[in-house]
């Protein structure tokens, strides 16, 4: 008998949960392109982008996924033989180094690995070691999403600036805006790039762009640019069209609107990061009182290294596979899988998974998903400490 009947529960970092409101907010004839409620509306949405950064400077909207605003940025940051340095803390720091290289970039790589974050000592090593000053820019994943591996940004930003390099800083914030706190102008980021899926709460389908005036000027001449990838006429348009380079995604901006009217307005962007470092942290204490009695444990072994929007982890002999398949097929509970952790082929594939907590998300929701993952482990005779539950609802008790 399954018990999978009922509204189910999509556990994966993206497209993460959707609130009914965001989804009702699509639910309306297309409006005016050219005048009245919608270029209202998409004001205050690049005003809520800026405060949701935590810049001043500039911002552009994209339809696009994540690798779009991968491609927006490799070709507004960069010239025909630029070279580029990756700091490499996952599948997603290799993705943006394979999005760069592809577009004629030259890419220098430093790999950190799949458990640790960016040592910003070999990163202002590297910056010290190029004396002819050819390195345009530093790109770093904020959370990489398959490893959950949280980087250093002002650590980042500091080892630049140690190294007196004129390198920009470059972010992908896809896995944790909204989740982590980012302090763009703070931090001294120059280019920060997300995408509408994750934290956002918003359907897949719109990229994230914003950029310093340092970086703008900068870049004036990249020869990369095209017309749809250009940041500048999205950013400072004449007309409004120039916003999306043709047609507005009216029904995504309108669900946007009201996501970020939730985030920023009712529960506020501080409240948030603080709902998910404490969501993060009773899913971490689960995961240590499971591994106190089998093969299972957190890839990132230091908490500060840790994302609060996904928890990556490793149930050994299969496990997590076997895991996954259950809590979907009897209990309604989808967790994602373990990406770039094994190749598809190989024996350890199995061996990996990975638990959302990021964007509409609540205590009961992340409990509910624990308390439906200690029922596989129990039905699947999978060894693991007890006291799971315990301690991820003592976390959230102390809050």
């Amino acid at each position: 008998m399954s018990l999978a009947n009922g509204r189910t529960y999509l556990a994966i970092p993206g497209p993460s949960v959707m609130p009914d409101r965001v989804l009702a907010a699509m639910q309306r004839p297309a409006p005016n392109i050219y005048a009245g409620e919608l270029i209202d509306l998409t004001q205050g949405i690049f005003g809520d982008l800026r405060e949701l950064a935590g810049t001043r400077d500039h911002a552009a909207i994209y339809i696009a996924n994540g690798h779009g605003a991968w491609e927006a940025a490799n070709a507004n940051l960069f010239s025909r033989g630029d070279t580029a340095l990756v700091a490499i803390t996952g599948r997603f720091g290799q993705g943006w180094t394979a999005s760069a290289t592809a577009v004629g970039v030259k890419v220098e790589t430093l790999d950190f690995g799949l458990k640790s974050p960016a040592d910003p000592d070999r990163i202002e090593a590297a910056l010290r070691a190029d004396k002819d000053g050819r390195i345009r820019a530093v790109m770093v994943t904020h959370v990489d999403t398959a490893t959950s591996v949280r980087n250093d940004i002002p650590a980042i930003r500091a080892a630049i600036d140690a190294a007196g390099h004129p390198a920009l800083l470059a972010v992908d914030a896809v896995a944790s805006l909204g989740c982590d706190p980012m302090r763009m102008d703070g931090w001294g980021v120059d280019v920060l790039l997300a995408a509408s899926q994750k934290g956002l709460m918003t359907p897949p389908g719109l990229a994230f762009l914003w950029f310093s005036e340092r970086a703008r000027a900068a870049t004036a001449k990249a020869d990369l640019k095209t017309p749809y990838w250009d940041w500048e006429p999205r950013a400072n348009p004449a007309e409004y069209y120039q916003h999306f380079c043709g047609t507005a995604p009216t029904h995504h901006l309108f669900a946007l609107a009201e996501a970020l009217k939730m985030l920023l307005r009712e529960e506020g962007l501080e409240a948030a990061w603080a709902r998910h470092a404490t969501l993060s942290r009773a899913v971490w204490a689960a995961f240590d009182a499971w591994g106190q009695g089998g093969d299972i444990r957190l890839n990132v072994p230091d908490p500060a290294a840790r994302g609060a929007s996904v928890t990556a982890a490793r149930i050994g002999g299969g496990g997590a596979g076997q895991l996954r398949a259950w809590c979907e097929a009897e209990a309604g509970v989808t967790l994602g899988i373990g990406l770039g952790m094994a190749e598809p082929d190989s024996p350890a594939y199995g061996d990996f998974l990975r638990v959302a907590h990021m964007g509409h998300v609540n205590a009961h929701m992340t409990l509910g998903v624990l308390a439906v993952m200690e029922a596989g482990l129990r039905a699947l005779g999978i060894p693991h400490g007890a006291g799971a539950l315990d301690a991820a609802a003592e976390v959230v008790a102390r809050a």
